[in-house]
């Protein structure tokens, strides 16, 4: 088969996401552990390379979403700590000792289980426990007295970190996080005078880190979103100083497959969503929303043609998606256009992307496809 050209690809600096995390624990310092986050294949950076170049970089722990993902890693020969945050399904239960991953536990009859699969195998299995101090999603609300008896009772289980997602962090307008701060704090307290002392205690991903909620750090953090160059703004109310400066480490692209003039009063699109009001010369571009772009840039998102934006014209297709170049420098089937990133001093982000989409930057980068090629830029041997 082949060669086939590229349609549709993502340029992803590995040595940007390095220096990002570089940042990351430049900000939190030495006292704590960074732990980045490469579940959804690493925010569709591409989970081994990311990871690969995250190890060299000196990260001693990866979080990922389930065993599948921790699997991956380790058939790579990805040998850091691995944290499989959501998982906990009895099909999977043996995969996480066949590969040596560590499970985040929810619920405290759990860790019974986790106490006997260990047991069956003759080892120790470290687990982390997650309490829902407020988010309302995965974690147990038990009390502190059932905590320590579900935490006795496992004899070949080990309790290694006491964990929580803190649901409202870029918000300064709600005590959430306040809120879900005391309550934590209060449990390991509780737990600590009983004797119980979790070598790990992490609260914080991308947020907290960069605008400072130090109380949140503890002994790890996170994060996911500013590995990749993203630091969500503040959602409401007013923040301290951002202490965090993270570059977006992805460029996405797609080429032309054709352009055309049409003349004035033309219809673009299915159901003719937009129509020309004068000459117009359109490119047809080799992406649609097959490929990650939103559907609801149709007729409201931009494009960087030749170094101008290029408004998106017309309903986003599966496979292609037409932008109004007419005031853009020439362009030809097979050129490149910037999706997202920079060309040209124009930059498109992905929370401009979200903005526009009525989304989140999350959902864009996680959107692309896996058909998207990846393309790493940067070979060069990335060192401590």
């Amino acid at each position: 088969m082949g060669p086939f050209a590229y349609r549709s690809w993502v340029e992803i600096s590995l040595k940007q996401i390095v220096e990002n995390f570089r940042a990351v624990r430049d900000v939190v310092g030495p006292g704590v552990e960074v732990m980045p986050v490469v579940k959804a294949d690493a925010y569709r950076h591409g989970a081994v390379e990311v990871s690969r170049a995250l190890a060299t970089a000196g990260a001693r722990w990866l979080a990922v979403s389930n065993v599948e993902e921790g699997a991956i890693l380790r058939d790579r020969g990805i040998a850091t700590r691995i944290l499989v945050m959501a998982d906990f399904l009895p099909a999977e239960r043996s995969g996480l000792l066949d590969y040596d991953l560590t499970p985040v536990i929810h619920s405290l009859g759990d860790i019974a289980e986790w106490d006997r699969v260990a047991n069956a195998r003759g080892i120790a299995g470290d687990y982390h426990l997650k309490i829902d101090s407020g988010m309302g999603r995965l974690g147990t609300r038990a009390s502190v007295s059932e905590i320590l008896a579900a935490v006795g009772a496992a004899k070949h289980a080990r309790l290694e970190g006491l964990m929580t997602h803190l649901a409202s962090s870029a918000n300064y307008l709600t005590t959430q996080t306040e809120e879900q701060l005391r309550l934590f704090q209060g449990i390991c307290s509780e737990l600590a005078q009983a004797g119980v002392h979790p070598p790990i205690l992490h609260l914080a991903s991308s947020t907290p880190i960069a605008y400072g909620r130090r109380e949140a750090w503890q002994r790890m953090v996170r994060p996911g979103h500013a590995v990749y160059g993203y630091v969500s703004p503040v959602a409401k109310g007013t923040a301290p100083p951002r202490l965090l400066e993270v570059r977006p480490a992805l460029t996405w692209k797609t080429a032309v497959l054709a352009v055309k003039d049409l003349p004035a009063g033309a219809l673009v699109g299915y159901g003719g969503m937009y129509r020309t009001i004068q000459p117009t010369r359109i490119a047809v571009l080799a992406v649609g929303y097959a490929d990650g772009i939103p559907h609801r840039l149709s007729n409201k998102g931009r494009v960087i043609a030749n170094g101008h934006l290029a408004p998106i014209i017309g309903a986003v297709s599966m496979d292609l998606t037409t932008i109004d170049i007419t005031h853009c420098p020439p362009l030809a089937t097979g050129d490149a256009v910037t999706l997202l990133g920079s060309e040209g001093g124009v930059s498109i982000d992905a929370q401009q992307i979200a903005r526009i989409a009525g989304t989140i930057s999350y959902s864009v980068l996680c959107g692309i496809h896996a058909r998207v090629k990846r393309i790493y830029v940067d070979s060069e041997e990335i060192k401590n």
